[in-house]
């Protein structure tokens, strides 16, 4: 009986050993690796953002109200777009009025597709914060420690997030001193300011300057952390997870034209709608270059302040203001403007003949989304004039 006890010990210790050796080599590590990518992925695949309605009796005064809004617009002030209305993160208006296409009379559509302007930045943001959050890279690392060659040193992410960064505006550096027929892309902006070594306004953190250059700096930095390029990491990350499939990043020269995507126009002599084509500038992204629709920008938000994405620490940090090195605090967060009783997170933008906004009035859980395609100038106030309308007529 010894003796099968001590048979039995042996086997087991034998086992053992196998497993252990198993567990260790790299082909197991790096199936376990696997298990746990495609793990996370599937949990990544129950975020979509659905879109919820209130009934039709609740609504039915508002919408009369903001349907003769948009009517109105459209016919007194060339407005061609759409708006999204949602509170208590159920929709309560939507609709769109105007052309799409002014020489083929196409109409505006659900999924026609806007380009966001300045409202790209906050997706830029996000996926700096995603990458923060899976310990790819640190708030306070330097430009340099990705591109160690960039001439302009001391610069932080969080600069770089929040406008303190000081950068010379790019714009100006492609209109100047970029030589070839072809615009440049992110890789090539870099490496001509690396190049030209223009003067910065200001030291790291001194002051705020709103900075188109610092969010395609942001977007590169992405690129070389994630391995992939900036419009396939948001698909991966923010799009698709949240069931936004009508939104892009759109590089002009290097990307196809997408079925839906609107281009911009400007009213000539009081009638005539003229497109604006693209320039040297239109081929960098993360400052600009997003296109979606007012359904997807719903979901955005929506899966945004419902902590499907990022968490609620990463969240209150977008959600609140930046400051300088000498503490004076800047009406800017991480991608998102802030206003100064910090009850309204919002972005505005303004891109070849597009028009956009998207205010998230966080204390009313109230968020209204314009879209805009022919050059129209009252965003804001218009803005303003929506959130009245829904105060005044709704009651829930």
């Amino acid at each position: 009986m010894r003796k099968y006890f001590k048979k039995i010990n042996l086997i087991l210790i034998g086992i053992l050993s196998l497993l252990f050796f198993t567990c260790n080599t790299p082909e197991y590590k790096k199936q376990k690796q696997i298990f746990t990518t495609t793990f996370k992925e599937n949990q990544s695949k129950n975020t979509a953002i659905s879109l919820e309605y209130y009934p039709e009796n609740i609504t039915k005064k508002v919408n009369h109200k903001l349907d003769s809004l948009l009517k109105r617009i459209n016919k007194r002030h060339d407005f061609h777009g759409a708006i999204l209305v949602a509170k208590n993160k159920k929709i309560v208006y939507r609709n769109q009025i105007g052309y799409a296409d002014f020489r083929k009379k196409i109409n505006l559509k659900e999924e026609s597709a806007f380009q966001l302007a300045s409202v790209s930045k906050q997706f830029t943001a996000a996926a700096i914060m995603i990458l923060f959050e899976r310990n790819k890279i640190k708030i306070t690392d330097t430009i340099n420690a990705y591109f160690p060659d960039f001439p302009y040193k001391n610069i932080t992410i969080k600069n770089l997030l929040n406008h303190t960064a000081g950068l010379p505006k790019y714009f100006w550096v492609a209109e100047h001193k970029w030589k070839k027929n072809k615009a440049p892309t992110n890789s090539e902006m870099m490496q001509l300011l690396t190049a030209t070594k223009v003067n910065r306004f200001f030291k790291p953190g001194r002051n705020f300057d709103y900075s188109n250059t610092a969010y395609f700096v942001l977007a590169s930095i992405i690129e070389k952390v994630s391995g992939t390029s900036f419009s396939n990491f948001l698909d991966k990350n923010i799009f698709e997870p949240l069931g936004m499939k009508n939104t892009y990043v759109y590089s002009y020269q290097n990307d196809v034209v997408k079925k839906n995507q609107l281009t911009g126009y400007r009213l000539y002599r009081g009638w005539k709608h003229i497109k604006i084509g693209n320039n040297v500038n239109d081929a960098v992204v993360g400052d600009k270059n997003v296109y979606s629709t007012i359904d997807d920008l719903f979901r955005w938000t929506n899966g945004l302040n419902t902590g499907k994405l990022l968490t609620k620490e990463s969240l209150e940090l977008m959600y609140s203001k930046g400051e300088t090195i000498y503490g004076r605090k800047v009406p800017y967060g991480l991608g998102f403007r802030i206003d100064k009783n910090e009850k309204n997170i919002y972005h505005y933008g303004k891109w070849n003949g597009f028009s956009t906004g998207l205010s998230n009035y966080i204390e009313d859980d109230l968020v209204v989304i314009v879209l805009e395609h022919t050059s129209y100038n009252a965003i804001k106030s218009l803005n303003r004039k929506i959130k009245k309308i829904v105060t005044k007529h709704l009651d829930v």
